[in-house]
């Protein structure tokens, strides 16, 4: 038996219990792994906190990063001693989107990472990134992925695009490095001067804080020379997508990721026609871009963001601390 952190059916933090749950040996196609890190995303933060709870008792977290204890019969890509990353959609390997729903997502569906350890097909995990920590890997999972698939797999960002990121979540500030790594120019906006400046330093080019302006959409396409941003990371849901549009360009790309201002609002439909924009939704990525992601973070030798590190008895804490809105980067459990 390990220790397991446990969400009673219709979540609430008043619902969440330290229990044990038992890994079993791996059978064929499986692994054991030994988890020593979670990351926080909006998702789990939705199960945990009773925004969408679980139906009947849920290991939350999808983001988990651990190292292989244990070899099913069958398994060659894994061997003891590999440090791992979990998969958000382990059944969704390559190719275009196959799942709807959360039905197979780890830490929703089906029990997560907020434990000591976990027996998962093979398929549930692919390598980290060397040299990097476990808690590290754990920040890749559902944000990294999210803004690789944006960039790179729906829109193959090229040197000399601009990008537009919204606020200092993990989602964009994973986007600001890819695009920098990628030669892109980035427009950052926030509504946070200090955060703006921490912005700046990871490289993105133009600042606005929307709150000093609220049209920030037209400065946005003021700043990329009148012609518009290539590509937009949307986060912000229904406020923010009007001005998220009007700052593309003609043709231009807006990957729809977050609900972060709610679940319906009005759509502009004008906008959309007049500028024959291609809006994407993203629903974080799969094992192959995800692979792919790796390798390129091998390649340049970046890492992460973390802000804050709670130990994983203190999941509520750490979710209570995200509800503030303070984080620059992501908040992570070590177990």
């Amino acid at each position: 038996m390990s220790k397991a952190i446990i969400v009673q059916p219709g979540g609430g933090y008043q619902n969440v219990t330290i229990g044990n749950r038992e890994a079993a040996a791996p059978k064929a196609g499986e692994i054991t792994v030994r988890l020593h890190a979670n990351s926080l995303n909006y998702h789990d933060f939705a199960v945990v906190s009773g925004m969408w709870g679980p139906t009947e008792p849920r290991i939350p977290m999808a983001d988990g990063a651990g190292e292989v204890i244990a070899v099913g019969a069958d398994v060659t890509e894994f061997k003891i001693g590999d440090a791992v990353v979990s998969t958000f959609f382990p059944t969704w390997q390559s190719g275009e989107p196959l799942v709807e729903g959360f039905a197979t997502v780890p830490g929703d569906g089906i029990d997560g990472y907020a434990r000591e350890l976990v027996t998962a097909s093979a398929a549930s995990f692919t390598l980290a990134p060397k040299g990097w920590s476990h808690l590290a890997s754990s920040t890749l999972t559902t944000a990294a992925l999210t803004a690789w698939r944006a960039l790179m797999a729906d829109d193959h960002l090229k040197p000399g695009d601009t990008v537009l990121v919204q606020g200092t979540g993990g989602v964009s500030i994973f986007a600001l490095q890819f695009a920098k790594l990628a030669g892109a120019t980035v427009i950052a906006t926030s509504s946070s001067d200090a955060k703006l400046e921490k912005l700046s330093a990871l490289g993105a080019d133009h600042l606005i804080n929307y709150k000093a302006t609220p049209q920030w959409g037209t400065l946005a396409r003021e700043i990329s020379d009148g012609r518009g941003v290539d590509h937009i990371v949307e986060v912000g849901g229904p406020a923010t997508l009007e001005q998220s549009m009007l700052a593309a360009r003609v043709g231009g790309h807006v990957s729809v990721i977050g609900i972060l201002t709610g679940l319906a609002g009005d759509f502009p439909l004008v906008t959309a026609l007049i500028k024959q924009l291609r809006l994407q939704g993203v629903l974080v990525g799969n094992r192959e871009q995800q692979q792919a992601m790796i390798k390129a973070i091998d390649a340049n030798g970046m890492q992460p963001v973390v802000d804050k590190v709670f130990a994983i008895e203190e999941i509520v804490q750490a979710f209570q601390y995200q509800e503030t809105n303070q984080h620059f980067g992501k908040i992570c459990l070590q177990i």
